[in-house]
């Protein structure tokens, strides 16, 4: 079937989630233990322990692309004077400082040695920050930046930092290009801008992006070191979210972008739970019918061929009578991991409730609907299921239509009439009407 994509409430994943280990450097057992405790508590991280820069190089030697940060102490026993952050730069990994003591002078002398964060280690606080700041690291590793600024100096610099903190950046010379940068990858969620720029200036920018990304979608920061009281109020009257002036320090940029993009996380998070089954990860009813409409609009004015299917799992309730509520949940979330798998982005697919999920998809020319649907029903059947120790069969009726009807109510309906018309047949198999 012709693949048709629904708005993705995720960020995009790549490969860069290869590097999932954390490089610890620390003397002290106790504090490393507890380290490597907090740490535990973030998916997929594994802590590796050094306690010699000696033994932070063989690592490093060993496979530096299975680490995604390093946390190290500055005194080390052959190290004493901080070299180990000079040696984890060389091998291309973000630094965050475990120090006993800080102050101003010592704070912006680490920030100027390339150190992504610090943590003062004298209390829990302290340690479970360092798990918060990886965790961070780690899904920046999903988030773009687009740094815009005329300068290349600027741009380079401003990327580097952006980097430390796990971010992938991308860079433009002024507003025209930053327009086609962003036109061209959807996958940007940050833009770092200028205001002074040939061209295009920053403001008009930032206005002519809002006609195409919503602040829901893109956070944009402005830096500006114009002297002009407006730039401010300009920037953020035309959309930007945020502001900051130049010269800046660097803790600050740092926590600038991260508000900014805890932000985008919180209305993704927000979208999913109101969008999504909480059992099953799948779309829900409103959802469906929010975008079903558009497709059943198109097959009803003959513009496209479009199929909807309703599936209902064959006996479900004998599965929860016999294995109970837990159990059935089992079966729900194996079925709908296998309409996930199987349908892909040829369709949408949602659970409508209970053990009844639906889907819509367009039919290309030469394509026969029944060839997708039967591979839905054989996916359900093969399903290796057990539960207190016993396999489970799961099976599926599947009722479907490519007749548009009045509306979408209608074209649900006739497939639902088609649902009972396979049970009726003697079940896991699939009836077009």
């Amino acid at each position: 079937m012709s693949a048709i994509i629904p708005p993705d409430l995720s960020p995009p994943r790549r490969g860069v989630y290869e590097a999932r280990s954390v490089l610890l450097i620390e003397t002290s057992r106790a504090l490393a233990s507890a380290v490597t405790a907090s740490l535990g508590v973030v998916d997929g991280i594994e802590c590796i322990l050094a306690t010699t820069m000696k033994e932070a190089r063989r690592e490093i030697e060993q496979d530096c692309s299975r680490y995604l940060v390093a946390v190290s102490c500055l005194n080390l026993p052959d190290a004493p004077e901080g070299e180990i952050v000079d040696v984890l730069h060389e091998a291309g990994l973000p630094v965050i400082v475990l120090t006993g003591f800080l102050d101003d002078k010592r704070r912006v002398a680490m920030f100027e040695r390339g150190v992504a964060d610090y943590v003062v280690k004298d209390n829990m606080a302290g340690i479970e920050y360092v798990a918060r700041a990886v965790a961070r690291m780690y899904r920046n590793r999903q988030t773009k930046v687009l740094v815009v600024d005329d300068t290349r100096t600027f741009r380079d610099y401003a990327s580097s930092l952006l980097r430390q903190h796990g971010y992938l950046t991308v860079s433009a010379c002024d507003g025209v290009e930053a327009l086609e940068v962003l036109n061209a990858d959807p996958e940007i969620r940050v833009v770092v801008t200028d205001y002074m720029m040939p061209r295009m200036d920053g403001v008009t920018m930032v206005q002519q992006m809002r006609k195409v990304r919503s602040v829901d979608d893109l956070a944009i920061i402005a830096i500006s070191n114009s002297s002009e009281s407006s730039v401010l109020a300009r920037f953020l009257k035309s959309g930007a979210n945020d502001f900051l002036r130049k010269p800046f320090g660097i803790e600050e940029f740092y926590c600038r972008v991260d508000q900014n993009v805890d932000m985008l996380r919180a209305i993704v998070e927000a979208r999913r739970l109101a969008n999504c089954d909480f059992l099953t990860g799948l779309y829900n009813r409103r959802y469906f019918f929010g975008h079903a409409k558009r497709l059943h609009a198109l097959a009803l004015a003959g513009e496209a061929r479009v199929v909807t299917a309703m599936i209902d799992i064959d006996h479900f309730k004998r599965i929860n009578d016999t294995h109970g509520h837990h159990g059935g949940d089992t079966a729900l979330v194996a079925v709908a991991d296998c309409l996930s798998a199987r349908t892909g982005n040829a369709g949408l697919v949602a659970r409508f409730g209970g053990e009844e999920f639906a889907f819509i998809g367009r039919v290309g020319d030469g394509e026969d609907p029944l060839v997708c649907l039967d591979s839905i029903r054989t996916g359900i059947a093969g399903i290796d299921l057990r539960l207190d120790g016993q396999p489970v069969r799961i099976t599926a009726s599947i009722g479907a239509t490519e007749t548009p009807g009045v509306d979408l109510d209608a074209m649900l309906a006739t497939a639902d009439a088609a649902v009972y018309e396979a049970k009726e047949l003697g079940r896991n198999r699939v009836v077009m009407r």
